[in-house]
């Protein structure tokens, strides 16, 4: 039998990989996406992975495909999550699973295997992503089926079977990141009041070290799609990694929320997301001169919808996809660029342009004397539409309401 495994060389998967072997008597392919991990050595996890008995360790660099097939079509969405979330964990798995499916479909594997928990949302996530690429994979999941319950038993394995494991010490909560963001949870962060520790951020400044004087970033758009940064072409990759910078320097892009899980809890999560939360007021201050009215309402009444699929693990359903569409399809005007000023955490729209597709007039909207716009009209559109209302308060009246 062979296996592929999620690997990502921390206690968890290092466990995983020996207990697969030994429960299945299994070879199992470490398999590792490179989808921006902070401070992580590829080459190291590769080794370690070697180390612990895989008899193949695959490393794949992902950055590219997270941010041009997953975070920029969510951006032409505006995907946000209950009002809050971003996404960044959820947009990463589609890639990933896809990595393991097809590293399973090149090796022969048998089955695909992974370390999220049986109360987490990357359970769903990975598998949903995995049927619907591979309707026939098999999953295996040990934190569903083995009776260990925490880091003392995983510890305690890892001794009683001579597991090498990580040296650095473990933080007291449970760490996510990749290109687009970081995200905390569990351990300290389960009171929903308490505060994160001290230190705990990796990609934004505390707001009392962040520079004292604001910087202003320009970002350019061409159908939904972040090409320049002040006036600078950049591919998908490099454009996000610097908005990281900018960003994180000024402490832009930190969230605490407690959210609702796709299995029925509520759950606190922290996240920061330096770049992607430029992207998201730069993205909508240039929609806010480019998109007809109707079409934008209509288009953010979905937007619930569309985060919703993402944060449950429908990337490659059929409603995504066919919701996609309709996404690419309205932003083909978004052309333009947003001026921000960036402060002590605080993103403020500047200014925005389109040379070619604006749909804001001066001539109307002014205060000033015009010729285009006949004040008097506004009188027969006010009470055609108070029709309803001025007969709705008739009635009540009369009847002594």
């Amino acid at each position: 039998m062979k296996v592929v495994l999620a690997y990502s060389g921390g206690l968890d998967t290092s466990i995983i990989l020996h207990w697969i072997k030994e429960t299945y008597d299994a070879e199992v392919i470490a398999y590792t996406g490179n989808v921006g991990q902070i401070d992580e050595d590829m080459d190291e996890i590769r080794r370690a992975a070697l180390a612990t008995g895989a008899t193949e360790a695959i490393v794949e660099d992902l950055r590219e495909a997270l941010v041009t097939e997953c975070v920029f079509p969510a951006l032409k969405a505006n995907a946000v999550y209950e009002w809050y979330y971003l996404l960044g964990t959820a947009l990463a798995r589609p890639v990933l699973a896809r990595g393991l499916v097809e590293t399973a479909d090149r090796f022969g594997a048998d089955a695909i295997a992974h370390g999220a928990t049986g109360k987490g949302n990357d359970q769903v996530r990975f598998e949903l992503s995995a049927y619907a690429l591979q309707p026939e994979i098999r999953v295996i999941a040990p934190w569903r089926e083995w009776d260990m319950k925490g880091r003392t038993d995983l510890m305690a394995y890892a001794s009683k079977h001579g597991v090498p494991i990580p040296a650095a010490p473990k933080p007291s909560y449970s760490m996510d990141a990749n290109l687009m963001h970081v995200s905390y949870e569990g351990g300290v962060l389960e009171d929903p009041w308490a505060s994160p520790p001290e230190g705990m951020f990796r990609m934004t400044t505390d707001l009392e070290s962040t520079p004292d004087e604001p910087e202003v970033v320009t970002v350019r758009f061409e159908k939904g799609e972040p090409t320049e940064i002040n006036g600078v072409g950049l591919d998908p990759v490099t454009l996000l990694e610097t908005l990281n910078t900018i960003g994180g320097r000024h402490g832009v892009g930190r969230i605490d929320i407690v959210e609702n899980r796709f299995l029925g809890m509520k759950s606190r999560g922290v996240y920061e997301t330096p770049g992607g939360t430029i992207l998201h007021h730069a993205h909508r201050a240039v929609e806010s001169i480019t998109l007809d009215r109707e079409v934008q309402h209509l288009r953010d009444e979905l937007v619930p919808r569309y985060a919703e699929m993402v944060y449950n693990g429908l990337w490659f359903s059929p409603e995504r996809e066919a919701l996609q569409r309709f996404m690419d399809t309205v932003q083909e005007r978004v052309n333009g660029e947003a001026r921000l000023k960036l402060y002590k955490g605080n993103v403020m729209v500047e200014g925005r342009r389109s040379e070619t597709h604006t749909l804001y007039d001066e001539a109307v909207a002014t205060f000033e004397a015009d010729e285009v716009f006949d004040q008097a009209d506004a009188a027969g559109f006010i009470r055609l539409n108070a029709l309803r209302l001025r007969t709705l308060g008739g009635k009540r009246i009369s009847e002594g309401e």
